[in-house]
């Protein structure tokens, strides 16, 4: 999605799968150190802005959504390498869109176990908790990416998506699937 396609504020993104934007108040008390999949779900307390992450050593995924309306929107895909994820441009989107939680996929293997990038995915999720005293849900990503391909591609050929799907756009669809399902996970 172009950045000026995204409208934080009132005037959210229009779209069948646009978020609300970003709410006004701000965010929540400070969760406890350590992301975990306790974290306040979609239908406790007020409406919620929640960002969702398909973190990668190359990109992470960024999708937005809100407890409201319960759906997801793709954000972008910032830029990954061997210094770690580009911090200032996730700053920028939490500044932004002033989530009130934030869902990081968990890469497993096919069978549950942890897989290579598992670990690493829950470092970065500590590390967003603690950077930006935002509280971190885990939730299953498997096969997340393949659902997001099959998403766009199915998109694409129906006419609603006009441009080929680039890796990135995967990413950041990924991350719309894994907040899908922190949705129906919490309820």
């Amino acid at each position: 999605m172009p950045r000026s396609a995204v409208a934080p504020g009132p005037a959210a993104p229009s779209g069948p799968a646009a978020p609300s934007g970003p709410s006004a108040s701000p965010p929540g008390p400070a969760a406890p150190p350590g992301p975990s999949a306790s974290s306040p779900g979609p239908g406790s307390g007020p409406p919620r802005v929640i960002l969702a992450f398909d973190f990668g050593r190359r990109r992470i995924g960024i999708a937005c959504g809100d407890t409201v309306s319960r759906t997801a929107a793709p954000l972008e895909a910032v830029p990954a390498d061997s210094a770690g994820p580009r911090w200032e441009r996730i700053g920028d989107l939490l500044r932004e869109w002033r989530p009130a939680q934030a869902v990081v996929g968990l890469p497993y293997n096919v069978d549950g176990s942890d897989s290579t990038m598992t670990s690493a995915a829950r470092e970065f999720a500590a590390q967003l908790e603690n950077r930006y005293r935002l509280p971190v849900a885990l939730v299953d990503e498997r096969y997340s990416s393949r659902e997001a391909e099959a998403r766009l591609k199915s998109a694409r050929e129906s006419g609603l998506r006009r441009r080929r799907v680039a890796k990135a756009d995967i990413d950041a669809a990924a991350a719309c699937v894994i907040l899908d399902r922190w949705f129906s996970e919490e309820t």
